[in-house]
């Protein structure tokens, strides 16, 4: 255990390091930083961090700086975490609200987050595993074809064509109004069951296409069971940080798979993650870290945000911008 001296010292090494990028010597944080002793005191201190592993020398003669251990134990001990100003938030506020349909939600969430922290931000679309319907459409788009359209109490919206043969306008709606009974307010994971006996709720004319159009959401359902995830701000990748490990990053968030375990599970909506360096599982990532968040309508989690950056992070605002906008988008798929 590290005393109060021994922590504001790490502190400060964290806080230089990151707004400088330049190794932290004894005389800096004496000159920088209200710590109350003397430059010998600190080296003794910085001697003790360095030989528990907190923070390390890149060069002979040069200063220190933190490893991932050391960032772990600042995040671990973080009082606050950096709130937005007032007009941060407004202007999140007003350009999610700005949003459309879900598709327009979570591109203007992934742009927003990349622009807010300056790092590669991840957003996972609301999981179908967690929706519900609001509604199904049936829409004649030729002869013979109908274009099944599901939407979700999260705004998400899944359209397929199905091939039904001559079928009446009459029985269109009639299926329709049949399905919209049957599946309004409920949760996927119940569609199966709900449905299974329609066909013997239409007439004998009708069940071929009953059966096509229920074969065909059944099948929706089970496509979707990998969820879809974007990332912008592949261009702060830029930085001195990855010029040894930024191809390693780059092919690393191409893998869908990748970017599902890089945001990890979703759990309680109020927890904030943190990974960093070797606490990711993929080995390409090991030069970053990830902070992550759900997000949600009530207490209803859907799924998670974060972004991607170099372990020399700004962790206080980075972790406060991403908790502010995953409230954010919660709120506006509330109000969808």
């Amino acid at each position: 255990m590290l005393d109060d001296r021994k922590l504001a010292v790490l502190r400060a090494i964290v806080e230089d390091y990151v707004s400088t990028n330049e190794p932290v010597g004894s005389k800096a944080l004496v000159d920088r930083h209200n710590l109350g002793v003397s430059s010998a005191t600190i080296r003794n201190d910085m001697a003790v961090l360095e030989e528990q592993g907190y923070i390390a020398q890149p060069h002979t003669s040069a200063g220190r700086i933190p490893t991932d251990k050391g960032y772990r134990l600042f995040v671990d001990r973080l009082s606050t975490i950096k709130p937005l100003s007032v007009a941060e938030r407004r202007a999140i506020e007003t350009f999610l609200s700005g949003a459309y349909d879900l598709d327009d939600v979570v591109g203007r969430t992934v742009r927003l987050l990349a622009q807010l922290t300056r790092q590669v931000a991840v957003v996972q679309y609301p999981s179908l595993t967690r929706s519900s319907v609001r509604h199904v459409e049936l829409v004649p788009v030729a002869e013979g074809r109908l274009l099944l359209v599901l939407i979700t109490n999260t705004g998400r919206v899944e359209q397929r064509v199905i091939e039904t043969g001559k079928i009446s306008e009459e029985s269109v709606g009639h299926l329709r109004a049949l399905l919209n009974t049957c599946l309004d307010g409920l949760g996927f994971g119940d569609v199966p069951s709900a449905v299974a006996d329609l066909p013997d709720k239409v007439g004998p004319d009708e069940r071929p296409v009953a059966a096509a159009v229920l074969s065909v959401l059944l099948e929706t359902l089970v496509e979707n069971h990998e969820e879809k995830i974007v990332f912008a701000g592949a261009a702060n990748l830029a930085a001195v940080d990855f010029s040894q490990s930024l191809r390693e990053v780059l092919v690393a968030l191409e893998e869908q798979v990748v970017l599902m375990r890089l945001l990890g599970e979703t759990g309680d909506s109020s927890t904030l993650t943190v990974r960093i360096g070797t606490e990711n599982p993929d080995e390409g990532l090991r030069s970053t870290s990830v902070v992550a968040a759900d997000y949600g309508v009530g207490d209803l989690t859907l799924a998670r945000l974060g972004v991607l950056g170099p372990t020399r992070m700004d962790y206080p605002g980075t972790m406060g911008a991403v908790r502010a906008v995953a409230r954010y988008v919660g709120q506006i798929l509330a109000g969808s």
